[in-house]
């Protein structure tokens, strides 16, 4: 008789390093493993990384029961354009939607600002005759015999994207479209807008689609490889990957609707962040996640996260629900450099991670934030990752002396001060964004800090917001691994409606939710779920006429759906704009379903058995005070204490946790760290 599968791996892949972590739940024990990933072909890392857990758990791939990915392959594919070669059927007159866009500025006064590429180059985009009105009524048949001729000349493409106008309403054309495409393309990989996404707005729903083809070649094999590696190691169940909104899905869905993985590493860290921080009792906070090259954050309220429904990438509006990260170019590697005006500024390029800060020995003759926290102190100047790798602190010193301290008349430790103070502003000013800019209060909000950097900066910008507390997990540097074994599965869909909201225009809604629920029950037959599990979400987006964006209305079960959901439209306009017009008519524009089947959740870590150790000491430079002798502890050395004041360090294997003046530590019972004001 076989062992029972009682071995979870989570696996999330960068592009410097791809973190895994087993927990075998039969036991509590927690393995971890980071190993060098692998940009010319992705899934090898991943494979290698499971096979390294295997062996360091001595568990086989029976005993494995899950395995969830977290992948970063698509959205580095859209913002370095090594996408597929692809085609675009679209109706004729709109073939140059892409290029037309909403005729925005991003920056009203930046001249500079080139516009996006679209994945589609003009000469790819074959004009279909064929016409729907808004309605969905047909005004124009589609013309199959020219649409067949024009395919005949059509080779060498990686994937098509069909993209009619109004197919939302009625998706016939594009279907029909379809069936002749196969009939010369029988193998090629093709996407509908109407299935990618079938909401109102044509720029939108062109863009999303094309972007969604363009991946479709990319994600195709990659996806098949890892499938196919995790059932060559014995595994027994199929592999899930975590999309943007924080759910898993199989990767057969997601090679159909490989857009849905763009934020899939940082939506791992949210969610392993809800799971801690639901047993710490917090339910609001705002996370913050620092690594080489960017910094992540997201509200949390009452235990959800804020989500969105589309977001930008590579300058075009993606269609795909994800949480609502706010993501600026801030992390270790950040370059500081001086402008042509004089002024010192930090990002958002990066080092990378060859040649990386000056002070890695590898070559880099540029200052990053890494080599400013190495020469303040902050970071240990003889090594890091428990010793195994050396830092060279003078060469941090000579590259932030030469770059920033001449041309500035400064010396260089006013120089490494200057470039964390400017760090320090731009990471307050991602925070800012996602709170006190729409609207919320985050002073009552914990900071939880993960990533390689978080714990490094967390302090310091919780102070900027007047943040009374910080929570650092056992394990910053591999949450969003972590996260991956917490969790559920869930799948987003969403159609439009564009009605009044009368008694009338409800049909219309009915209808729509209907169909939702229908392709939530297709969504569950795919992936070999009992659609009787299925916990389903139903929201309405509703506007006034007029307007031109709308607010998101939770939909509950009551005698009177229209009503109550008009009446929270106007007390949520009133609570996020100060205004509401109850006199002025209302119309419902989309209808969203979110299909949820939860799973266990992971066993919690059994915190290590930890003594005390006596500190060392060094100076360490701090915004407030400058320069203080302050002892450094080794987390895993560090016992259960009531209180520990800053100011302190405290160095762990993937992180290192800074603790100002003027702030208090305490020890958790599964071993988090909580940083509070002394004020507090």
């Amino acid at each position: 008789m076989s062992a029972p599968a009682e071995c979870w791996v989570g696996i999330d892949t960068g592009g410097t390093f791809t973190d895994v972590v087993l927990v075998d739940r039969s036991t509590g024990r927690y393995h971890f493993r980071k190993v060098p990933s692998n940009p010319k072909d992705p899934a090898e890392a991943i494979l290698r990384g499971l096979d390294e857990i295997l062996a360091d758990a001595g568990a086989p791939g029976a005993r494995v029961g899950f395995v969830g990915l977290g992948t970063t392959l698509a959205t580095n594919a859209v913002l370095e354009g090594k996408t597929g070669r692809i085609a675009m059927l679209t109706t004729a007159g709109f073939t140059d939607i892409l290029e037309l866009a909403r005729q925005r500025r991003p920056h009203l006064y930046n001249l500079d600002i080139g516009k996006p590429r679209p994945p589609v180059a003009p000469e790819h985009r074959i004009a279909v005759t064929e016409r729907l009105d808004e309605t969905g009524a047909e005004v124009t048949p589609l013309d199959e015999a020219a649409l067949d001729a024009a395919l005949a000349v059509s080779d060498g493409f990686d994937a098509f994207a069909i993209c009619f106008l109004h197919a939302y309403r009625d998706p016939a054309h594009e279907r029909r479209a379809l069936e002749i495409l196969r009939r010369r393309h029988p193998s090629a990989l093709v996407c509908l807008s109407s299935d990618v996404s079938p909401e109102f707005r044509e720029y939108e729903r062109f863009a999303t689609t094309t972007v969604n083809a363009a991946l479709l070649p990319v994600m195709d094999r990659y996806l098949e490889q890892f499938s196919d590696g995790v059932a060559e190691r014995g595994v027994p169940a199929p592999p899930y990957v975590i999309q943007s909104n924080g759910g898993l899905v199989s990767p057969t869905t997601l090679r159909r609707l490989p857009i849905n993985t763009f934020f899939s590493g940082p939506a791992g860290g949210v969610v392993g962040a809800l799971n801690v921080a639901q047993a710490c009792g917090i339910d609001d906070f705002i996370t913050i996640d620092i690594g080489g090259t960017s910094t992540d954050v997201c509200l949390v309220r009452g235990g959800k996260p804020a989500s969105a429904t589309q977001r930008d990438m590579g300058g075009l509006p993606v269609r795909t629900a994800s949480l609502d990260l706010h993501t600026i170019g801030a992390g270790g590697g950040s370059l500081a450099w001086v402008d042509a005006g004089g002024l010192p500024k930090v990002g958002p390029e990066s080092a990378g991670a060859s040649p990386g800060p000056a002070c890695y020995g590898r070559g880099g003759r540029r200052p990053t934030v890494t080599d400013a926290s190495v020469v303040l102190g902050r970071l240990n100047p003889v090594a890091l990752l428990n010793g195994r790798m050396p830092i060279d602190a003078a060469a941090a010193s000579e590259v932030i002396a030469r770059e920033i301290g001449t041309p500035l008349g400064l010396d260089v430790l006013q120089a490494a001060s200057g470039i964390l103070q400017i760090s320090t502003v731009g990471i307050t000013g991602a925070v800012r964004v996602i709170s006190v800019e729409r609207g919320e209060d985050p002073r009552d909000c914990a900071l939880f800090a993960f990533g390689g950097g978080g714990p490094l900066h967390a302090a310091e910008v919780a102070e900027a917001m007047e943040m009374r507390q910080v929570l650092v997990p056992p394990h910053p540097g591999l949450m969003s691994a972590i996260g991956l074994l917490a969790a559920d599965l869930r799948a987003d869909f969403g159609l439009t409606c564009l009605t009044e909201a009368t008694p009338a225009g409800w049909d219309a809604v009915a209808k729509a939710l209907s169909a939702l629920d229908t392709r939530a029950q297709a969504w569950a037959a795919d992936e070999r779920l009992d659609p009787a599990l299925l916990i389903c979400d139903r929201v309405l987006e509703l506007r006034y006429r007029g307007q031109s964006s709308e607010l998101r209305i939770a939909l509950f079960g009551t005698d009177d759906m229209l009503g109550s959901v008009t009446a929270a439209f106007h007390a949520e306009h009133q609570r996020r704009f100060g205004y509401a017009m109850p006199d002025r008519p209302v119309e419902i524009v989309t209808a969203r379903l979110t299909a949820r089947a939860d799973r266990p959740a992971p066993p919690p870590e059994a915190p290590p058995a930890l003594t005390q150790a006596e500190p060392t000491w060094r100076p360490v430079w701090f915004a407030t005070t400058g320069f203080v002798d302050t002892p450094i502890y080794q987390r895993d050395a560090l016992s259960r204490i009531d209180r520990l004041l800053g100011p302190a360090i405290i160095e762990q294997m993937d992180t290192t946790t800074v603790v100002p003046p003027g702030w208090i530590v305490t020890i958790d019972a599964m071993a988090n760290l909580l940083l509070t004001r002394e004020d507090a």
